[in-house]
């Protein structure tokens, strides 16, 4: 016990030191939000990476995905590796950065006012953040209270009540820049330690050739491979169609989430887009990979204690259970990297909401003339707020808010990702087709909250983010876009021109030549 509180004290202690240190970064609303734009390549690698899994990933997804899909449960990770964290640097890196540079845009929602030309849009889409981030927020505490109980017998309040606490502290003192180093320390740890607890787990099933072995033993009870052993090994699993949905919703929604879009916004320059693209990659398939890899072997784990009342499991348990034989330093290793991976994905999503809140909403809407250090005020007492709001809905959560937290991820991704996607690439779209995303990626993940009629609420979400890629260019095709002069003008940024000096030679290019 005296090991696990050491670590935890050494690790908070460290966090506040951060955002002391960074406060020299957050006197400016730029700095604040972005930290000048001057954020080099591995910070925002690491603020990329940690923002992208969290205990939600870890404790949630890795074991219930593993329970389900067995050793393709791997799949996922490195999806989300590939599509995204590789692919979507390469894909939206370099132009997010120059196009919302050359915009003057801060936050998502200023990036649609600003390339569409349209007010209500960038409204819209900060009632949709406001909306859809503050349960996902709420949500990433729910992956700690096993971890804590079981390694420190502690209630769950007191440990969401200080987790937010010194949360909120460094994102207050800092702003981007406190998250961006302490992003980078967190993802060392959680690099570090799920090698560690990988190797330690396979090494309690005798192996790693012998867990591969015990798992192929088992038969699988889902359709349609029910009863036949050895489908939690296959290549593609035993339910391939809805692990594809999986992949395509934890993989290529980060395209449209704007704490994570938001990175690219801050980041130094071309140089350093390359080199991220390289380190948030490997970071993936490190960290997811090794998650969903772990979870594969969950069914090795089937015990009564993962069990809930009704007889069924109770996915949240499971990756607790796998690791509650683990030796007691070990174990404290494990609760300071789920810390770290919620404190990282924390501390973006607050920061996201409270800057978008106040620059989005509040600045000339509510408050015409707000100065800078109005701006800056405003959004640390906002991050405070969300923080608050956060932990009471985690502690007593409402039946709607559990729901409502399965489907913010497909919400936001649906409404956000084909408008912004295309909206950097090409300049035929239009302010109708963005309403139309907006329309169909909420209406789509909502109504089926309610109605039901796609099974899988992550199926729903994979399907809101495909309908917007379809949706965006059949109604641009068919509305009227905006005035060539402004589209070449909010182009430019990607055609500045270069003039190069040559100089006279004698004779003529044949005689050079020869």
């Amino acid at each position: 016990m005296v090991i696990k509180i050491l670590l935890l004290v050494v690790f908070f202690a460290g966090m506040v030191a951060v955002g002391i240190s960074a406060r020299r970064h957050a006197v400016s609303v730029s700095g604040f939000v972005l930290g000048g734009r001057s954020v080099g390549p591995w910070l925002t690698a690491f603020a990329y990476g940690t923002s992208y899994f969290s205990a939600v990933v870890f404790v949630g997804y890795a074991g219930q995905f593993g329970w389900k899909y067995g050793l393709a449960s791997t799949w996922i990770g490195l999806g989300n590796a590939a599509i995204g964290s590789l692919l979507a640097w390469v894909m939206l890196g370099r132009r997010t950065r120059i196009m919302t540079q050359h915009l003057g845009s801060s936050t998502m929602p200023d990036f649609f006012e600003k390339r569409f030309d349209s007010k209500p849009l960038k409204i819209t889409a900060s009632v949709i953040i406001f909306i859809f981030l503050i349960p996902y927020t709420a949500s990433i505490y729910n992956g700690l209270s096993r971890l804590f109980e079981m390694a420190f017998n502690i209630p769950y309040a007191v440990c969401v009540v200080v987790m937010a606490a010194f949360t909120a502290v460094y994102v207050i003192l800092g702003g981007y820049m406190a998250t961006a180093i302490s992003d980078f320390i967190q993802g060392i740890i959680m690099l570090f330690g799920i090698v560690v607890v990988v190797a330690a787990v396979l090494s309690g099933q005798g192996g790693f050739m012998n867990a591969v072995y015990e798992l192929a033993q088992l038969p699988s009870d889902a359709a349609p491979t029910l009863g036949q052993p050895g489908a939690f090994t296959a290549f593609f699993g035993p339910d391939p169609v809805n692990l594809l949905g999986v992949v395509i919703l934890t993989s290529l929604g980060t395209w449209g989430l704007p704490q994570m879009i938001q990175k690219f916004y801050a980041i130094r320059n071309e140089k350093a887009v390359r080199t991220g693209t390289v380190i948030s990659t490997v970071f993936a398939v490190i960290v997811s990979g090794g998650c969903y890899f772990l979870g594969g072997f969950s069914r090795l784990f089937d015990d009564p204690a993962i069990y809930g009342a009704d007889g069924a499991v109770v996915y949240d348990s499971i990756i607790p259970f796998m690791l509650s034989k683990l030796p007691d330093i070990l174990i404290g290793i494990v609760v300071v990297l789920v810390l770290s991976a919620s404190m990282s994905t924390l501390s973006s999503l607050v920061l996201t909401s409270s800057s978008t809140l106040t620059l989005d909403l509040i600045k000339g809407n509510l408050w015409k003339n707000m100065r800078e250090e109005s701006q800056i005020r405003t959004m640390r007492v906002l991050i405070a707020v969300f923080v608050a709001v956060s932990v009471l809905l985690a502690i007593n959560p409402p039946d709607f808010i559990a729901q409502l937290m399965g489907i913010s991820w497909g919400a936001l991704a649906g409404a956000f990702l084909a408008p912004f996607l295309y909206g950097i690439y090409w300049k035929q779209v239009t302010r109708a087709a963005v309403w139309a995303s907006f329309a169909c990626g909420v209406g789509l993940t909502v109504g089926n909250l309610f109605f039901h009629f796609i099974d899988s609420a992550i199926n729903a979400g994979a399907a809101a983010m495909v309908l917007g890629l379809v949706v965006v260019p059949v109604v641009s095709l068919i509305t009227p876009r905006q005035p060539d002069k402004r589209l070449q003008e909010i182009f430019s940024c990607y055609e500045e021109k270069t003039v190069l000096h040559k100089k006279m030679v004698v004779g003529t290019e044949k005689d050079n030549a020869e």
